[in-house]
């Protein structure tokens, strides 16, 4: 598989324009959803619980066009697949407690993680040589970075403690939800540019392996 670099300056600052875009769009929609929303603001049915379950949705779909239509880092690839894909049923548990059942997105999630680190472990040779490949790319930082933003930052960065201490006896819980969720928003973000990235980058690997 070759590494030379599919990034040339002229489509760089093309998407770099499409990602400034993207991220501007949805913090308007935020902005939206707050002033003309106020009763599903910053919930299951406002905006910006729908946005990132569309973006996780579109970063599931771009990681399966590479795995099984580009066949590049099928192993990395997977995992990743695995990972977005338990963050979308992660984000549908309001929905899948009041109309399925109870803890059905823990069954769920549990049904596609633990087979594809299975197929991960048996394949780890495999993975260990792709992901050395992959580690050094653009879309690697991206993904890391969103991986931070939404796992580690929101959830500190939302926590009531900090917002009571901020707010005091101003303090309202949709500060707290508003602030943890457009965090949220932006990390996801992040892993769809890192997957629309991962796109090129394979494209260029398998045009240049063939």
């Amino acid at each position: 598989m070759s590494l030379s670099s599919p990034y040339r300056l002229s489509p760089l600052a093309l998407r770099a324009f499409f990602y400034i875009f993207l991220v501007a769009l949805l913090a308007q929609g935020t902005l939206w959803e707050a002033r003309h929303l106020p009763n599903v603001r910053f919930t299951e049915r406002g905006f910006t619980e729908l946005a990132q379950s569309a973006l996780l949705m579109a970063s599931a779909l771009l990681l399966l066009h590479v795995r099984q239509r580009l066949r590049v880092m099928p192993q990395v690839t997977l995992l990743l697949f695995a990972f977005v894909t338990s963050s979308l049923i992660r984000e549908q548990d309001y929905w899948l407690d009041t109309y399925v059942a109870d803890h059905t997105w823990k069954v769920l999630v549990t049904l596609v993680i633990l087979p594809s680190l299975a197929w991960g472990i048996h394949r780890r040779r495999d993975f260990a040589a792709e992901l050395a490949g992959y580690a050094n790319s653009f879309s690697f930082g991206l993904f890391a970075g969103g991986v931070l933003t939404t796992y580690v930052f929101s959830r500190l960065y939302g926590r009531s403690a900090f917002w009571q201490a901020v707010l005091q006896e101003q303090y309202l819980r949709t500060f707290k939800d508003a602030a943890e969720e457009v965090v949220e928003l932006f990390g996801y973000a992040l892993i769809l540019i890192a997957m629309i990235e991962l796109l090129i980058l394979a494209r260029h690997w398998r045009r240049s392996r063939a």
